[in-house]
């Protein structure tokens, strides 16, 4: 009898062990997608805000079309963007768009002193610091989830349920430069 109860006790440890496994997978997986989910909310957010700023500067700037229609192209370029590698492509050429923006404000002191303007700017800031945390988390929970599939005995039962490495978000040499603005 003690026999059984032995057996009953090593195979209910076995079973929760592999239970522990899956769940703990996903609720890494759940974490991974609630952090692009996330990011994808602070892209909507900067992307509501870019037609504000357009039109702030448009009002002082009207000579400068090619930098507004560049902001403005790349805004459409994030929002119509499917899936994570095209949305951060076009986060970035959107974020270098707002750069050159920016720097031309800087030969406007009106539009660099008006009050729209500089709340835009404000809340553009915090939606890029935002972004940045979004995307930092994002890279965490791939690490935490490559991490678990990786060492052992998290590898074997990332095998066993067909579980495999996920990419970081990654930015490239060309968007690691700074952005050249000239007038």
């Amino acid at each position: 009898m003690a026999l059984i109860w032995w057996i009953l006790g090593v195979v209910l440890l076995i079973a929760i062990i592999f239970m522990y496994y899956y769940n703990r997978f996903q609720v890494l997986l759940n974490r991974i997608d609630n952090s692009l989910s996330q990011i994808d909310v602070q892209l909507k957010r900067r992307a509501d805000l870019i037609p504000n700023l357009i039109e702030t500067v448009k009002g002082f700037v009207k000579h400068e079309t090619s930098a507004i229609k560049a902001v403005t192209e790349a805004r459409k370029a994030l929002v119509s963007a499917k899936g994570v590698v095209d949305k951060v492509k076009a986060d970035n050429k959107l974020e270098s768009a707002l750069k050159t923006i920016f720097a031309i404000a800087e030969g406007y002191p009106d539009l660099k002193a008006n009050t729209n303007f500089l709340e835009l700017q404000r809340e553009l800031a915090s939606t890029e610091d935002k972004v940045a945390y979004a995307r930092q988390y994002y890279n965490d929970s791939i690490l935490t989830y490559n991490n678990l599939s990786t060492t052992m005995p998290g590898a074997f039962f990332a095998k066993l349920y067909g579980k495999k490495e996920r990419e970081y978000l990654k930015i490239t040499e060309a968007e690691k430069k700074p952005v050249n603005v000239k007038f």
